[in-house]
């Protein structure tokens, strides 16, 4: 099992055995406060397996932000809708007053429809507020904007051990204004010097090299070496990591979406200003499930494998693999049978050691086994030899990511799992 699906399952049985349940404004939920996400970038990009997530969904919602965009045609030109539901609910309650008098309002399709056709609606009423890509893009402060992202690029090439590389979208003057406050409302960034070794691995990787310089030199020349062809290959001397803080985490929906987008801004981050990837963690406050997907949740968790399919699958395991199911199975149907049962200590000894055992062999008892996690690409745009800077194009130069930069490979999941959007 890849640990991030690994720990996103932890997280949702632990929110379903330990959520306090509450009634909110947007429904009810179980939630818990204060959880965290780990996840080492090397392992792969961070994209869930045990459902089928939209990537192209997700990377388009980031470059909607990093573009300071807060307008939903910008997303809707791009295919992209799952920003409609809050735009249309925000519509909805400022035309309350005039529905009440009886005058004609649209239904949601027809509400998007004129955000795509119409500039004039879609300036009106496609307006989401100065949410995300405002704050980080154009800050407004004492009326002169602050890029919060270009200062970022900045500190990281000029201080990158500073301890004030971040970035907020919680500006406490704009929230009033916002047709919802950021949920997920800063990052931080930190870097680290990779070692001689880290780099020489990384050196033989993009030479395709087929022995280890350290067999071939002393430890000096080695050094030196090694310094000189990093320095002409352009091989990064720095590994850099993301940490996210999120006040209000949809475990079902959101949850992935934002790992997942943190992962492609630390990947985008790290590409501009020639770092490695390295952990990616997440801040999580109230995470909650909402009561309505729960059932969904549960899915995603999978479903026991049955005793005919773990029969097969122990067959390909050693005889005591094979008693070990025969134990289990006898005693799940004891468990069933004796539900008040309160078992002999010597039975529960042996439940233990089935479980150790079982839990050796590493067999799956759920039907939504992990994938190993797929691998991300940023295309190479290069100006005379040098990798070309796209997230902060120079004056004058319209380059910018697409959603076509970024090249998912070897991505295997399971089925998606629809679940209504709570806005």
């Amino acid at each position: 099992m890849n640990k991030l699906d690994e720990q996103y399952i932890i997280l949702l049985q632990d929110i379903i055995d330990n959520g306090t349940e509450k009634v909110t404004r947007n429904g009810g939920t179980k939630s818990v406060f204060g959880r965290q996400i780990r996840h080492n970038m090397s392992e792969g990009f961070p994209l869930l397996t045990t459902k089928k997530m939209p990537f192209k969904t997700i990377a388009t919602e980031l470059l909607w932000f990093l573009n300071g965009e807060t307008n939903i045609k910008w997303l809707l030109d791009r295919g992209c809708n799952i920003w409609n539901g809050d735009c249309y609910k925000n519509y909805l309650n400022k035309m309350s007053e005039h529905y009440a008098n009886g005058g004609d309002i649209f239904d949601k399709e027809g509400f998007i429809y004129n955000i795509k056709t119409d500039n004039e609606f879609s300036d009106k009423w496609g307006e989401m507020g100065p949410i995300y890509g405002k704050q980080w893009r154009d800050w407004d402060e004492d009326t002169s904007g602050i890029d919060q992202i270009k200062n970022l690029i900045e500190q990281l090439k000029t201080n990158p051990d500073s301890r004030r590389l971040m970035v907020t979208a919680w500006n406490p003057t704009y929230i009033p204004h916002m047709v919802l406050p950021p949920c997920h409302y800063a990052f931080q960034v930190y870097t680290r010097e990779l070692s001689l070794d880290e780099r020489n691995d990384l050196l033989y990787k993009k030479i395709d090299g087929n022995h280890k310089r350290e067999d071939c030199f002393s430890d000096k020349e080695f050094e030196r070496e090694t310094l000189q062809d990093c320095k002409a290959f352009n091989i990064p001397a720095r590994a850099i990591s993301l940490m996210w803080n999120q006040r209000s985490v949809d475990t079902f929906l959101g949850l992935p979406f934002n790992i997942a987008s943190y992962g492609l801004l630390l990947e985008i981050i790290a590409k501009e200003v020639n770092m490695v990837p390295d952990e990616l963690i997440g801040n999580l406050g109230d995470t909650h499930l909402y009561l309505n997907h729960i059932k969904q949740a549960t899915q995603q968790m999978g479903s026991e494998i049955s005793d005919k399919q773990l029969n097969a699958l122990l067959r390909e395991f050693d005889e005591e693999s094979f008693e070990t199911f025969i134990i289990a199975k006898k005693l799940k149907q004891d468990a069933i049978a004796k539900q008040e049962y309160e078992r002999a200590a010597t039975e529960r000894d042996i439940e233990r050691a089935a479980k150790k055992r079982l839990a050796e062999i590493d067999l799956p008892l759920h039907d939504r086994v992990p994938f190993e996690l797929p691998t991300l690409k940023i295309k190479a745009y290069t100006d005379n030899g040098m990798i070309k800077p796209k997230l902060l194009p120079e004056e004058g130069d319209e380059a910018f990511y697409e959603v076509s930069d970024f090249i998912l490979e070897n991505y295997k999941s399971h089925p998606p799992i629809k679940a209504p959007l709570s806005n």
